[in-house]
C-alpha cells in the first residue's frame, strides 16, 4: 500500500462526505453567483469550460432573468424555476425533472432532448419552443401556452395538457400514450 492509499483508509467516511460536501455547495455557489451577475457572464463562463455540466439541482432560479442563457446539459432538477424568463435559452439536453417551471416564459426555447419528466410547467409560455426528442413523461403543461410549440419526436406519456394551447403546436412521431390532453389535439402534419 502506498501513503495515499493509507491516508485515504484512515479517514473516517463521514468527514470524507462532508469534505465532498463543502466542495459541491462552494462551486454551487459560485454557479449561482454567476447566473446573478446575468446572461453575458453566464454565457461567457459557458464559452471558456465547454466541457463543465454544471448541477444546479433543487437550486431556487425563481423570477430570475435567464433570457438567451446557455443552460444546455445543466442539472436542474427539482430546481425552482417558477415566474423566471427563459425565453430564448438553449436547455438542449438539460435534465429537469421534477423542475417547478410554473409561469415560467421559456418562449423559443431550445429543449431538444431535454428531459423534463414529472416537472410543473402549469401556465408556462413555451411559444415556439423546441421540444424536439425531448422526454416529457408525466409533465404538467395545464394551461400553458405550446402554441406553435415544435414536439417532433417528443414523449408525452402521461403528460397532463388540460387546457394547454397548442395552437399551430407540430406534433409528429410524438408519443402521446396515456397523455391527458384537451378534446382535440392539432392534425398531425
Amino acid at each position: 500500500m502506498d501513503a495515499s492509499t493509507v491516508l485515504w483508509k484512515n479517514i473516517e467516511p463521514n468527514k470524507l462526505r462532508s469534505c465532498f460536501q463543502r466542495e459541491k455547495n462552494m462551486a454551487t455557489q459560485q454557479l449561482l453567483e454567476l447566473i446573478r451577475q446575468g446572461t453575458n457572464a453566464w454565457n461567457t463562463w459557458r464559452q471558456q469550460n465547454p466541457s463543465e455540466e454544471p448541477d444546479l439541482h433543487e437550486e431556487d432560479l425563481s423570477n430570475s432573468n435567464l433570457s438567451g442563457a446557455n443552460l444546455s446539459r445543466v442539472n436542474l432538477s427539482g430546481a425552482t424555476i417558477s415566474g423566471a424568463n427563459l425565453s430564448k435559452a438553449n436547455l438542449s439536453w438539460s435534465i429537469m425533472i421534477g423542475a417547478d417551471l410554473r409561469k415560467a416564459d421559456v418562449s423559443e426555447a431550445n429543449l431538444t432532448s431535454a428531459d423534463l419528466s414529472g416537472a410543473d410547467a402549469t401556465e408556462a409560455n413555451f411559444t415556439r419552443a423546441n421540444f424536439t426528442d425531448a422526454v416529457l413523461i408525466d409533465t404538467n403543461f395545464n394551461n400553458a401556452d405550446l402554441s406553435e410549440a415544435n414536439f417532433a419526436g417528443a414523449d408525452l406519456t402521461g403528460a397532463y395538457l388540460k387546457e394547454a394551447n397548442l395552437r399551430g403546436a407540430f406534433i409528429t412521431q410524438t408519443q402521446l400514450d396515456k397523455a391527458r390532453a384537451p378534446e382535440e389535439l392539432p392534425p398531425p402534419r
